[in-house]
C-alpha cells in the first residue's frame, strides 16, 4: 500500500476519534445535567396536591351536625422531604338570602374509614384515629375521612360557600380548597327529623344538576 493509501484511512480515524470524544463528551454533559436536576428536585420541598370527593356525607349528631369528607392528598415529585399536615378544619359560609344566618363552627372530631356491612347491605363509619398530624409522601399519598362536628348548630335550606383548609409543618402557608353547596328545603328537614348518625350523600358531578343548575359545580342531595 502507498502512502496515497493511508492519508484517506489516517484521515477517517482521525475523524472517527473526533466524533467519539465528541460524543462521549455530549453524553456526560447530559449525564451531569440530569443528576444535577434529579438532585435539585430531591431536595426541594414537596408540592402538595389536595383533591376533593365527589361525595360528601352529611347527618345530625345529638343537637349538631356531622360532616364527613375525603379528600386525596398526594405529591407528584419525588423528595428527600416529606410533608406533614397538622389540622384539617372545614369551614361553612351561609350565603344569598340566609347570609344572615349564624356559622356553624366546626372542629376536627376524629378521622375514620367507611366499611361496607354485608349483612344489613349498609356502608358504617369506624374510628382509626384521633385528630393528629400525618404525613404525606410520594410513595405515601393519603386519602383519610375527616369527621368534623359542630355541636350546636343545623343547616337551613340555601346555598354555602364551605372550603376545606389543611395546615402544614414548617409555617407554610396552609392547602385551601374551597366547594358550594346548595341544601334544599326538602334536604334540610331529612337532615332535622332523621335519627341520629343518620347518613345523607351530596354530590357534585351528577348530569342531572350540571344540565339544568345554574350552579352546576355544587354538591347537592342525591335525591333533589
Amino acid at each position: 500500500m502507498n502512502d496515497t493509501d493511508e492519508h484517506p484511512v489516517d484521515s477517517r480515524r482521525r475523524r472517527f476519534d473526533a466524533v467519539h470524544k465528541w460524543a462521549a463528551t455530549a453524553a456526560a454533559v447530559v449525564a451531569l445535567a440530569f443528576s444535577a436536576y434529579n438532585f435539585a428536585e430531591i431536595q426541594q420541598k414537596p408540592k402538595i396536591d389536595v383533591t376533593l370527593p365527589h361525595l360528601l356525607r352529611i347527618g345530625p349528631v345529638e343537637k349538631g351536625t356531622i360532616f364527613f369528607i375525603q379528600p386525596t392528598v398526594s405529591t407528584r415529585l419525588k423528595t428527600q422531604d416529606v410533608e406533614v399536615i397538622r389540622d384539617a378544619q372545614l369551614q361553612l359560609t351561609p350565603v344569598g338570602p340566609i347570609s344572615s344566618m349564624k356559622r356553624p363552627v366546626f372542629y376536627w372530631s376524629d378521622t375514620g374509614a367507611w366499611k361496607y356491612d354485608f349483612p344489613s347491605d349498609s356502608i358504617n363509619y369506624e374510628w382509626t384515629g384521633d385528630p393528629a398530624p400525618f404525613i404525606v409522601a410520594q410513595d405515601k399519598p393519603q386519602q383519610p375521612t375527616f369527621s368534623s362536628r359542630d355541636d350546636n348548630w343545623g343547616f337551613q335550606s340555601g346555598r354555602y360557600d364551605g372550603s376545606l383548609r389543611l395546615g402544614r409543618s414548617g409555617n407554610r402557608d396552609p392547602l385551601v380548597r374551597r366547594f358550594c353547596l346548595i341544601m334544599s328545603k326538602e334536604a334540610a328537614g331529612e337532615i332535622r327529623g332523621a335519627d341520629q348518625r343518620k347518613i345523607f350523600f351530596f354530590r357534585n358531578d351528577l348530569p342531572k344538576f350540571h344540565s339544568s343548575s345554574s350552579s352546576p359545580g355544587c354538591y347537592r342531595r342525591e335525591t333533589d
